[in-house]
């Protein structure tokens, strides 16, 4: 069973993630940050990752660290839920349009964590979100699911279009690198003899 669940309490945030890479993309993400959760809703459903989150953060503050910490979490229990990485594919790619957006993530799960971020947003905010947020949470994410991940943003002009892109692109790409691959069942996907 491809599952984990991690719980992270500090003096800033408390957070539970609940995930199970064989699901079918349900989700319940409660982190008292509205744009976040919806975020985070697509990712779960586009990669068909099951996701429970439950986060109390310094939200009088500001949404900082709860997005990273929650990030942090969901890094940990995906490298928690891979185990030894044997027989699957490892790596993915998507390009995902959403109307004006255009957004290509490409990653691959190789233990060795490393971000490049090619997001711009036309505005600093979505609503109330601070959408500098959104590559904070790629980098938690990137730092502890060990995952070299690039996003780039090829084409868009609404901030709430090139966020959403961006988490459904990773999605979508995490899906594929995840999934078991039938002709390496039971095989490491790498020449080194260890991810």
């Amino acid at each position: 069973m491809r599952r984990a669940t991690i719980t992270r309490d500090t003096s800033e945030t408390q957070i539970e993630v609940e995930l199970n890479l064989d699901g079918t993309g349900k989700y319940d993400n409660q982190t008292g940050v509205g744009f976040f959760d919806h975020m985070l809703d697509q990712l779960s459903r586009h990669a068909l990752i099951d996701l429970t989150v439950r986060a109390k953060g310094d939200l009088h503050i500001d949404d900082h660290h709860t997005v990273e910490d929650t990030g942090i979490a969901i890094g940990q229990a995906l490298t928690r839920a891979l185990g030894d990485k044997k027989g699957i594919r490892r790596y993915g790619s998507f390009h995902l349009a959403m109307d004006d957006a255009l957004v290509r993530a490409a990653l691959d799960l190789s233990a060795r964590p490393f971000l490049v971020w090619n997001v711009d947003f036309p505005t600093q905010k979505i609503g109330t979100f601070d959408t500098e947020l959104v590559r904070e949470f790629f980098q938690a994410l990137s730092t502890h699911g060990g995952i070299t991940l690039h996003v780039d943003r090829l084409h868009g002009v609404n901030s709430h279009h090139l966020a959403e892109a961006a988490f459904k692109a990773v999605a979508r790409a995490l899906r594929e690198a995840v999934e078991p691959d039938p002709r390496m069942a039971g095989v490491l996907p790498s020449t080194k003899g260890a991810l």
